[in-house]
Formats: C-alpha cells, sequence, structure tokens
C-alpha cells in the first residue's frame, strides 16, 4: 500500500482526531478541487453530526464500525443485516439523491414473500432517509457488500500503514512538546513520504518485497 500525505493536521494531544476529519476534505475541496467519494474511519471518533454534514455538503460517504453501545434502528436486525416489517432479508438497490432515500429491495431467490399476508399489497422497495442513522445508512449503508470489505479488508490496513511509516521516518522515537517544532516535523514527514512515494512511480521495484516469502512450487531439474 502506497500512502501519500493529501492534508496533515498537528494539533495539541487533548484535541480529538474526528474533529479533524470534516476540515481536511474541505481542504482536499478547495487546494485539490478533489475530494474522496469515501472515507473509512474509526468507529469511536467521528460524530454523527459530523458525518451528516459531510454527508449533505460534500456528498461523501464516511464509513465506521457500530460502536457497543449505540441503538441499532429498528429495520436493522444486526449492524450488517437489515428487514422488512415482516422479517424478509434485503439488499440495498441503491440511493435516490433527488429524494434522499436509500431503496432497499427483495434478494434474487428464495424469498419469504409468498407467505406474506401483505404480499399482494407489498411494493417489495422500502426507503429509508440517510437521517435514521448516519452510521448504519448515511450515504452508504453497513449493510452493503462495498461497506463490509472496507472494514474488514481496508480498515485492517490503516493502522499498520501507519506503525510502518513512524517507524521508517523514526517518529516513535520522538517526544515533541512543542506545536511549532511538531508542524514543522511534520512538514519534513509529508517531504519525506511525498519524494519517497515519487520514488516508487518512478523507478519501480521489478522484484516483490516479499519475494523471498512467498512460496514456489519446487522443480526436479533432472
Amino acid at each position: 500500500m502506497l500512502l501519500v500525505p493529501l492534508v496533515s493536521w498537528a494539533t495539541p494531544a487533548h484535541v480529538p482526531e474526528g474533529y479533524l476529519l470534516k476540515p481536511s476534505v474541505r481542504q482536499c475541496q478547495q487546494r485539490l478541487s478533489w475530494r474522496p467519494d469515501i472515507v473509512v474511519g474509526d468507529l469511536g471518533y467521528i460524530h454523527q453530526q459530523t458525518k451528516r454534514e459531510i454527508r449533505q455538503q460534500w456528498q461523501v460517504a464516511v464509513v465506521t464500525r457500530l460502536k457497543k453501545d449505540m441503538r441499532i434502528v429498528e429495520l436493522f436486525d444486526a449492524w450488517d443485516q437489515m428487514s422488512c416489517p415482516q422479517g424478509q432479508t434485503l439488499q440495498w438497490l441503491g440511493y435516490d439523491p433527488e429524494d434522499s432515500l436509500h431503496w432497499f429491495g427483495v434478494p434474487a431467490g428464495e424469498a419469504l414473500c409468498r407467505y406474506c399476508w401483505e404480499a399482494s399489497t407489498c411494493g417489495k422497495e422500502f426507503g429509508y432517509p440517510p437521517e435514521l442513522s448516519e452510521t448504519l445508512l448515511g450515504r452508504l449503508p453497513l449493510n452493503t457488500i462495498v461497506a463490509r470489505r472496507l472494514i474488514y479488508q481496508l480498515r485492517s490496513w490503516v493502522e499498520p500503514c501507519q506503525s510502518f511509516e513512524k517507524n521508517i521516518l523514526g517518529l516513535n522515537r520522538i517526544f515533541l512538546n512543542s506545536l511549532r517544532l511538531t508542524w514543522t516535523m511534520c512538514l519534513v514527514a509529508d517531504a519525506v513520504g511525498l519524494l519517497r512515494a515519487l520514488a516508487l512511480m518512478s523507478s519501480p521495484q521489478k522484484n516483490h518485497v516479499l519475494q523471498e516469502l512467498i512460496p514456489i512450487q519446487m522443480d526436479w531439474a533432472w
């Protein structure tokens, strides 16, 4: 994974990380005329109101896991599963920006609808506003395949990659008690990261970094 710093912040230790997400998206939009479509974050740092403002202002999906102490809204059976009022499992059909509704429908295959007493009057599609739960629904609902893969596969790589960067740059051995000095070190660290990324892009390695650890099939050269 190649990490490239887009926006860096130097703040006192008591400033929560979640407070930096909204200004980071704003800086990307103002300085780069670009913003990410999806942001994958830690579950405890980002408030519901922050997610709502980012979604409404920049149409960016903020995907986080559900905190253990958060209430699951009635239409969800679990944080990654939802069903209709009669218990039929639903899948995400898409988001309608005009009506600001997420639409869910009955998946293909075997369904409980033929046994339901409301089958004759049910449209088998259900619309819910993102405001119902910014974590469970938001811009990208958690019961989608994309959201689950982002949480289980991508999110687990973030902290190891950041730790690797700290070890490479030696930042894990530094304690700074001056905000001005910290900002200077952030600029230096960003410069090193950008230069390394440019070097890897202009002169990519021919062999994989873990080439010697990759198992190979033994051949018999007789």
